[in-house]
């Protein structure tokens, strides 16, 4: 992932360019791209630093996360509703997410929508039953084919 480059050398950058220097001039001096020295000059005019922003993060999650509250009653009322007549019931109401926003904001809060045994629906995948027909039963002895031995 990229990261910013720093404050100092955005500082330097901008100071040349307050001595005279052209955007190219200073970008060529300092190794960096003309379109950044103007990106910086403007930050610096807007805010009075060139202190670069936060990069990457979850930057969308607040909109369901307000939803908190309409999504946990939902699923009190209906508690083996699936995740897509959540999805319609949040519709109805007014509200749009998608099948994987729902998902990690299952994982956010430890929510789980598997059924569970006891209406024999799905159940853990990773330690599954073995059906009785097709488990090899150790107790009978196979029949040996006669064979040389040396």
């Amino acid at each position: 992932m990229s990261r910013a480059l720093s404050v100092d050398l955005r500082t330097r950058v901008l100071a040349a360019v307050a001595e005279g220097a052209s955007h190219r001039a200073a970008a060529a001096r300092f190794g960096v791209s003309a379109a950044s020295v103007s990106r910086w000059r403007a930050l610096d005019r807007r805010q009075g630093d060139v202190a670069p922003g936060a990069l990457g993060g979850d930057r969308r999650s607040s909109r369901i996360e307000t939803q908190h509250e309409l999504i946990c009653r939902l699923l009190a009322q209906t508690p083996d509703m699936t995740t897509a007549e959540l999805r319609a019931a949040l519709i109805d109401v007014g509200h749009s997410f998608g099948h994987g926003t729902l998902q990690r904001f299952f994982a956010r809060h430890g929510l789980t929508r598997k059924k569970d045994r006891a209406r024999k629906r799905a159940g853990s995948a990773r330690y599954p039953e073995p059906t009785t027909g097709l488990v090899r039963r150790t107790d009978r002895s196979r029949p040996r084919a006669p064979g040389l031995y040396r």
